[in-house]
């Protein structure tokens, strides 16, 4: 892990990448914003909010920063889009 650095709210968070390996093997908790995310808590992965299968978080493409939601590709994010806006 690299040194702290500011984040939300006063925050400070650890800041990570994909060459830091003490990643740990739960499902990571993830502040997402537009264009980037936070790590809140370390892990492999996280789980797509539409079929619930493990998105890895170096492969992690789609999100919502307004749901706060991880989608595993552009299909599931769009059916989530369609499912919130009808």
């Amino acid at each position: 892990m690299r040194p702290l650095a500011p984040a939300l709210g006063g925050v400070t968070l650890p800041v990570m990448n994909a060459f830091d390996r003490d990643l740990g093997r739960d499902i990571a908790q993830l502040h997402y914003g537009d264009g980037e995310f936070a790590i809140l808590k370390p892990g492999q992965h996280v789980l797509c909010a539409v079929t619930g299968v493990k998105i890895p978080l170096e492969a992690l493409r789609y999100w919502s920063a307004e749901h706060q939601e991880a989608y595993a590709g552009p299909a599931e994010a769009l059916k989530r889009w369609q499912e919130l806006t009808s």
